[in-house]
């Protein structure tokens, strides 16, 4: 199994990455195509799971307790057979 995680800030808290992303797409003239930016991350984990229920418990429990802080973080989690 594979896992792919992808945690970002929470709306709300300051992205001073995107901000600046955002900044310089806007030097470059794509001010009117890009509305907002924001910068996040992407973990992809291999999984001995046996099932996709298993293989999400198991990541859902490692981005609460490792992978992401949660109390300005969210994250997505997308589980696949490969």
């Amino acid at each position: 199994m594979k896992a792919v995680v992808n945690i970002y800030l929470k709306e709300g808290v300051l992205d001073s990455q995107g901000k600046a992303v955002h900044h310089a797409l806007d030097s470059l003239g794509f001010g009117e195509s890009v509305a907002d930016v924001r910068i996040g991350r992407q973990i992809v984990l291999k999984l001995n799971s046996k099932t996709e229920a298993e293989a999400r418990e198991e990541t859902t429990k490692m981005c609460e307790e490792l992978l992401a802080n949660t109390v300005i973080e969210d994250y997505d989690i997308e589980i696949s057979n490969v």
